[in-house]
Formats: structure tokens, sequence, C-alpha cells
């Protein structure tokens, strides 16, 4: 046997351990207390801000290793982990143990001629295995979001954050062992063997029920091709601002400049500025005006180009492309209808928005735009589940079932009927 056939097995191993005591744990989860829950989720945010420099220290190691591999700096934007970022994860942790407890809710209830009493009930998926990139915060986040809800979790991070990852995951370990859960409610994945990923895709024996990956195209795409358990996922966020001959434009343009700049390399950055060719004359040239002022490369359409000589001309694979940098493709559109179109066409159903003062027009917008989020006069980047109030988020689901937009703690849950009875039998 080779090494690297030992380094497999050796792999095979710890992830099968991994899946049955995720599946026990889940099982004690399902029936835990909401105060044993929150006491856990509190913990784990003390411990975190306790265990701030720790943290710092060991996501300068992530990050350095990073800028040596010479990547993008939308990409150390997503690793890089300061005090205040660590407060926020902290806050996060908090803000989850104060949502509402979803196990139990009883979602209907009815009772039938024969005296049958039915209830819908909020349960727990089970075990969830979440597999992410370089975004750290997601070992909080995913990890809270999914015990409140009452599952066990399976985090898989990238080998790029790896010991950021590692150091937030002991905080919440601490949490457990505070409030007196199994420490293997929520698991970190110890080794970066890529071969741990096609363990958890093929369900570890079946452990694990649900599958979210959260990270690059490539990474969804595997994922989606080989998951053989359930999927919340988007595969890309191609996400548009349309600005309508109905907008202000003393709104527009800041509402423009953050959807782009705030940061470029999250899933719910605006790639594509739509502009309606019925606007003022003086609307595009400002627009354009301010993204290349605020340093943002601008690649348009004829029309756009002939704004400011320092945009350069879009090619056809521009339109529909996620540039996660300081890189914005625009058109100009005749209408409504037609950025509609534009957005069937080229988008990703994941986050769209129209900046308008016609309500009529918003309206349309709404109803025909099939994406996951669709915003009015508001930026893209509320793309994310803290700014829906659901305290964090594992990703955006751009999918139809079960999940749809961010995936806060109700969509990590299903249900199940109980039904009481007091002698009932089914007649022949």
């Amino acid at each position: 046997m080779n090494k690297r056939e030992d380094i497999e097995g050796e792999t095979a191993k710890v992830m099968a351990g991994i899946g049955a005591s995720a599946r026990a744990a889940a099982r004690d989860l399902a029936v835990a207390s909401t105060e044993q829950k929150n006491a856990a989720l509190r913990a784990a945010a003390a411990a975190i801000r306790n265990n701030a420099q720790a943290i710092l220290e060991a996501n300068a190691k992530d990050v350095a290793a990073m800028k040596s591999g010479d990547r993008p700096a939308s990409f150390v934007d997503r690793l890089l982990l300061n005090a205040k970022r660590i407060e926020a994860i902290a806050k996060g942790l908090e803000d989850i143990a104060g949502l509402p407890d979803p196990i139990g809710t009883v979602l209907a209830e009815w009772t039938r001629p024969n005296g049958l009493k039915f209830q819908r009930v909020r349960v727990p998926l089970g075990v969830i295995g979440i597999i992410y990139e370089s975004r750290p915060n997601v070992t909080a986040d995913a990890g809270a979001l999914c015990l409140k809800a009452g599952n066990a979790a399976i985090l898989r991070g990238g080998s790029e954050s790896h010991y950021s990852s590692a150091a937030i995951h002991a905080c919440l370990v601490a949490g457990l062992r505070a409030a007196g859960l199994a420490e293997t409610a929520i698991q970190l994945v110890p080794t970066t063997d890529r071969a741990a990923v096609g363990h958890m895709l093929k369900g570890l024996n079946g452990a694990i029920d649900v599958i979210v990956p959260r990270g690059g195209k490539s990474l969804v795409q595997r994922v989606q091709d080989e998951a053989r358990v359930p999927v919340f996922a988007h595969l890309e966020g191609v996400c548009h601002t349309y600005v309508d001959r109905g907008a202000d434009l003393d709104i527009a343009i800041p509402i423009v400049l953050n959807a782009k700049m705030r940061r470029t390399g999250v899933c719910g950055a605006t790639e594509c500025l739509l502009v309606d060719k019925n606007a003022h004359e003086d609307y595009l040239a400002p627009l354009v005006k301010a993204l290349l002022d605020a340093g943002c490369e601008v690649r348009g359409d004829e029309v756009t180009c002939k704004a400011d000589p320092r945009v350069k001309a879009a090619s056809p694979g521009d339109y529909g492309h996620e540039f996660l940098d300081a890189i914005i493709a625009v058109k100009t559109v005749d209408g409504v209808d037609e950025a509609i179109a534009h957005i069937a066409k080229y988008g990703s159903q994941h986050t769209d928005a129209i900046i308008t003062e016609c309500e009529a027009t918003a309206n349309l917008f709404l109803k025909r735009v099939d994406s996951a989020i669709v915003l009015v006069n508001a930026s893209t980047q509320f793309a994310d589940g803290g700014e829906f109030g659901f305290g964090a988020e594992i990703g955006i689901a751009t999918g139809k079932m079960h999940a749809r937009g961010p995936v806060g703690v109700e969509q990590l849950t299903s249900f199940k009927y109980l039904v009481r009875g007091h002698g009932q039998i089914r007649p022949a």
C-alpha cells in the first residue's frame, strides 16, 4: 500500500467516526431544551471574545499563506479577521441565541370527522454537512444555526482557513461543554485531505441528511454533481441592479456604489448594472463616473463607453459573469421589460434589485424577476441572513425545493405529523 492509499484509508476511518458520532449527537439535540441550546451559544460567544487574540494569531497564519499564493485582494478580504469582525462573530452567536426556537412549533392542526387530531410540527433535519472555503466566520454561523435548530453539524472548511476555523471551532466546543451538550454536536473535519469532501458527499453511511456548500463555482458544481444527499446551494451570485427611468439619482448612486464596492467578493455583490436608456441623459454618466472614481473597472456596451473614456468595451462573456472583484458590466436597456429579460437570460436567480420611484414599475419587477431575493431601492448586499433578522446564515439557496434565499434556523428544519386518536380504526 502506498502513502496516498494510507492517507485515504485514514481519512475514510476518521470520516466514518465523525458521521457516527454526529448521528448520535443529533438524537440528543433533537430533544435538547431551548435554554440549553441558548446557553451553549452564549458561552461560545464569550469564548470567542476571551480568545480573540488567539483567533487573530491563527488567522494571521492563514492570511500569510494566502498572500504568498498571490491571490486577489477580494479573496484575502473574505479570509481576513480583525477585532471588529471577531466581535461580529460573537454578536452573531448571541443574536442566534435570541431567536425563537423553531423546534416543536405547531405549524397547523385540525380534526377529522372521525375524531383523529392532526398536528404538523417542526423538527430538526438531523445531521447537516457544511462544505465551505475561505470564510472562517462560516464556522461559527453554520455551527450555531444548526445547533439552534437541533441539528448536529459536520463542518469542512477550506485549507485556506484551516487555522482560523480550528480556533473558532474550539470556542464552539467550549460552549457545548459549558451547557452540558455533546461536544460532537458540532464537529470540524480535522484533515485538509480533499477525499474528506467525497466521503461527505456520499453521506457518511447514511449519517448526513443535507449538504450545504458555500464557496466558489467549482466547489458548488462538484457538490451538486456528486452529492448523494439533498443539497441547499446556489451556483453563482450573478446579481443585477437596474436603474429605471423613474429612479432618483441621489438614491441610485450610493446604492449602486454599495451594491458593487462594499465588499466585492461576496455573493450578493452586484456584477451587472442595467440602466434604462430612456432615463434622463444625465443618469448614465454620473453612475459610471462614481464607480470609476471608486476604483471599479467598468466594462460597458457602446452607449456606456461613450459616457466616460475610462470605460472598457464589454465582451459578450462579461454579461452573466461573476467577477467577485472590483469589476462591473454595464448595459443600457429599453425599459423594465428588457431589464427583466436580461436578468432572466444572464442572472443566477440569486439577488436582483431595481431603483425606481414608480410603484407600478417596482411591483412589475418584484412579480416577474424569478430570483430568491428581489429588492426595490436597496443594495443587493442586503442578501445576507443577518440582515434578514435570521441572526446569520449558512448560505443562500436559489433552488425552489424546501429552502430558498438565506438559509437560517427555520430553513434547517423539517416537520412531521402527530396524530392522536381514541380507538379509531379504518373501515374496510
